[in-house]
């Protein structure tokens, strides 16, 4: 069973262990720092308990921690839009987790937010990802060519949508 659980320092050290592997961090922005450690993991977790209404969480699948999901809902003429973003820790892949967890978050979102749709951005190369959020209802709305840089590559960026009136 997937479920998405509020933060808590109590993962620090798995968080921190999950998010640093290598393949995650390829899929991920650069903003993230590399390698990513307890440290950030703590200062990550802080943030997010400060926060009245969460908008990140941790993924756990049979009560083991398993990953993380979060969305950013947008501003200025943008702010009806959520962006989600997501990792499933590779000793959990291929489980259909992501799936799932993506279906509770966008549920989330639009029973929480003021939003009436949520965006994905996924790269061109990560297929699973994409998999999982046309399971969800998710569309392809576009694909930004040559959009993005990651690892000195450049690449697209497949834009995925799903609307609340869906």
């Amino acid at each position: 069973m997937v479920e998405l659980r509020n933060y808590s320092l109590d993962f620090a050290e798995k968080f921190a262990e999950y998010r640093n592997n290598e393949t995650v961090l390829n899929n991920g922005y650069d903003k993230i720092p590399r390698p990513f450690t307890l440290k950030d993991a703590v200062e990550l977790i802080n943030l997010q308990l400060e926060n009245k209404k969460p908008n990140r969480f941790f993924i756990f699948c049979d009560g083991e921690f398993a990953g993380e999901i979060g969305a950013t809902v947008k501003e200025d003429v943008f702010r009806l839009n959520a962006e989600i973003g997501y990792f499933v820790a590779e000793p959990f892949w291929g489980k259909g987790i992501a799936t799932e967890a993506i279906k509770l978050i966008t549920d989330y979102i639009f029973a929480n937010f003021d939003t009436v749709r949520v965006v994905a951005g996924v790269f061109d190369f990560n297929k699973a990802s994409m998999k999982a959020l046309e399971k969800n209802g998710y569309y392809l709305e576009s694909i930004r060519k040559n959009a993005v840089i990651k690892n000195g590559q450049i690449m697209d960026d497949c834009i995925w949508v799903k609307l609340k009136s869906d």
